[in-house]
């Protein structure tokens, strides 16, 4: 039987065993040949595995008894002289920012410093950029993983190129443990950083008919708590042009203009500073839609009505980029939704399920895989839309004895 004495194997208590309380093990991967390891162990054991790099999924898809494979160790990032970035599956979003600023690059993705960029690559990848890039999944240009026979492949559009097109946008884990990606980068802008504070106010429907069909280089999103509405983003557009359409957006929403910009701040320093407003290590509950039309009148009134304590609900702007890639072209299927809603509480609260439900009589049916929700009648529809038939075909085809098989999986 392979054996595990020669790898870092995470024991109760360590830093990064916490994180998988139903783990059996965590094995923390140093390079490619720890990984086979590791999949050999697991053959041999019968256990099943988990990938992980940066450990911000919504819900706990670690098999009762599983095998975490903590991917944290291959964490490398270079640039190259064409401007492509070498990413190793660990790396989290800080580091990479941080690497590729210093080439005077970078790539549209998410806020969080501690993010994986692997499980949010390899599940679309939505950002303050990606309305003029797209998602992160588009600007990947190759990858290197593991399959569930052992085997190591590298695929890009011309070699694997139908385990290349399910890896952009199908969710993590699901055909291989991704251990390298390969993004084709793009000059890092300096930006205005926007954000803008409001008590109250009726600032949702403008908001939906508004922030959807900015221009390009502006993403504004909006977040709303009880007793604070929080609209906040960036723009690669000049500072005035950004002023004007936010004084429009405030006179829409029947406000008075308090929204601050700081101008030219490279992207990368931007980032840090939307973290969220979540402390550190709170739980929360989170279940989310994409939307094709705006929200009525009426299901926002009510969405609004009972937002207490730590409720929140998050409006993320797609449109732009996002929907100038057809919705077959990758895995990714959600190319023609105007924005993503998040509604948010505790673990406990009903008030998820009620203001989910609410909201989805007008939604369009569709879920961002990297925001899984185990509560989905059909998930097969839910994340993957029309793609879903040739992404089932796949998974036959490239792990059909399910050895990638959890919550989400094909």
């Amino acid at each position: 039987m392979p054996e595990l004495a020669a790898l870092d194997v995470l024991s109760p208590g360590s830093p990064g065993y916490e994180a998988s309380p139903r783990a059996r093990l965590v094995v923390r991967c140093h390079s490619v040949s720890d990984v086979v390891q590791v999949l050999s162990y697991a053959d041999a054991t019968g256990a099943r595995i988990m990938p992980r790099g940066g450990g911000h999924c919504f819900v706990d898809r670690c098999p009762a008894d599983g095998i975490v494979v903590d991917l944290s160790g291959l964490n490398r990032i270079t640039v190259d002289d064409s401007g492509v970035a070498t990413v190793g599956a660990g790396a989290r979003l800080g580091a990479v920012y941080a690497a590729l600023h210093a080439s005077g690059r970078t790539i549209p993705a998410g806020c969080g410093d501690t993010v994986g960029i692997a499980g949010l690559t390899l599940g679309g990848g939505i950002g303050l950029l990606g309305r003029q890039y797209g998602l992160t999944c588009d600007r990947l240009v190759g990858a290197q993983a593991v399959l569930a026979d052992r085997s190591v492949v590298e695929c890009d559009e011309h070699s694997e190129a139908d385990l290349f097109w399910a890896l952009r946008g199908a969710g993590g884990g699901q055909f291989g443990i991704v251990t390298e990606l390969r993004f084709a980068t793009v000059p890092e802008p300096s930006v205005c950083r926007i954000e803008g504070n409001w008590p109250e106010g009726n600032l949702v429907p403008a908001w939906q008919d508004w922030a959807p069909d900015a221009p390009d280089g502006m993403t504004v999103n909006l977040t709303v708590q009880p007793r604070r509405i929080t609209l906040f983003g960036a723009s690669t557009l000049h500072p005035a042009e950004t002023e004007g359409l936010l004084r429009d957006f405030a006179a829409r929403a029947g406000v008075l203009y308090a929204i601050g910009i700081r101008r030219d701040v490279p992207y990368s320093m931007v980032k840090p500073t939307f973290r969220g407003t979540d402390q550190a290590g709170t739980r929360r509950r989170v279940r989310s839609e994409f939307f094709a039309r705006p929200v009525s009148e009426r299901t926002t009134g009510e969405l609004l009505q009972r937002l207490t304590g730590n409720r929140r609900l998050a409006f993320t702007a797609m449109g732009g980029a996002y929907r100038r890639t057809a919705e077959d072209a990758t895995a990714f299927a959600h190319r023609g939704q105007r924005f993503l809603l998040e509604e948010t509480g505790d673990p406990d609260d009903p008030w998820v399920d009620e203001a989910w439900h609410a909201a989805h009589a007008e939604g369009s049916g569709r879920v961002y895989p990297n925001f899984p929700d185990l509560a989905l009648e059909d998930p097969a529809t839910a994340y993957y839309a029309g793609n879903h038939a040739r992404l089932a075909a796949l998974k036959k085809s490239y792990d059909p004895d399910r050895v990638f098989d959890f919550p989400q999986a094909l």
